[in-house]
């Protein structure tokens, strides 16, 4: 038997939310990593150094690690979002049959097949 096999009566369900959300989010996932990699680089670059070495002040290394950590956090958020778009889009689409499989206890082992005893 060929894998995924349409079920000859299923009714695929109209596209939603779902699909409006997946074509955003490319660009909410660029966007979002733009302006916290920018707001990062802005506070790296304007802070001076506090010592004649070059070393940054603790406060803004800080402030670049907790947005780093939020852009890591963006790309979770925006990939929890895709894996719930993505299992709503597979929801609401055709119906499909597996191998049946024979129930060794049962009386009939296949739904609608009568045992020839």
């Amino acid at each position: 038997m060929p894998w995924l096999v349409k079920h000859p009566r299923s009714v695929r369900s109209p596209a939603g939310l779902e699909w409006r959300i997946w074509r955003l989010l490319p660009r909410v996932l660029l966007v979002g990593t733009a302006v916290l990699l920018l707001v990062a680089g802005v506070a790296w670059w304007l802070a001076p150094p506090t010592d004649a070495s070059g070393a940054h002040d603790p406060d803004t290394l800080r402030l670049v690690f907790i947005l780093i950590g939020g852009m890591v956090l963006h790309w979770t958020l925006v990939l929890t979002v895709a894996i719930g778009c993505a299992i709503v889009m597979l929801m609401k689409g055709p119906t499909y049959v597996a191998d049946p499989y024979p129930l060794p206890d049962s009386d009939t082992p296949y739904p609608g097949l009568r045992r020839k005893d």
